[in-house]
């Protein structure tokens, strides 16, 4: 998955414990902002996977099942923050997460913040 879908995106907790009830809301599916992809948002292991379940025809870089594997916790203030791991171009992002029921929006920076993305997302019903 390339850094656009997948730096903008979701995260992953360092210790499923530390998730509370009311932080549930950032799993699920979500479209990009961008219409080129959507994602699946759930726990891996200890930590949270989004996954591709969709790719527009013609995206580069990108493919249906690319996984970002994140390592993120949730702030002061409703806001998540960590690393994600992107297994595809074995590239580590800094990642923030504001979720709110029904949008949310990701960044993700490398070269020490200096390279950052930003990205809407939709949650989407159930497949």
């Amino acid at each position: 998955m390339t850094s656009r879908v997948l730096i903008a995106m979701l995260a992953s907790l360092t210790a499923a414990p530390a998730l509370a009830a009311s932080d549930a809301t950032l799993f699920g599916l979500w479209a990009r902002g961008d219409g080129k992809a959507k994602v699946k948002v759930e726990r891996c292991g200890d930590n949270i996977c989004a996954t591709n379940t969709w790719v527009r025809e013609g995206t580069k870089g990108e493919k249906a099942g690319d996984v970002l594997v994140m390592s993120v916790k949730p702030d002061d203030g409703g806001s998540w923050s960590g690393t994600a791991f992107d297994r595809q171009r074995d590239l580590t992002y800094r990642m923030t997460l504001k979720v709110g029921e029904m949008r949310m929006t990701t960044e993700g920076c490398v070269l020490a913040g200096v390279i950052c993305k930003e990205m809407a997302w939709t949650r989407l019903a159930s497949e």
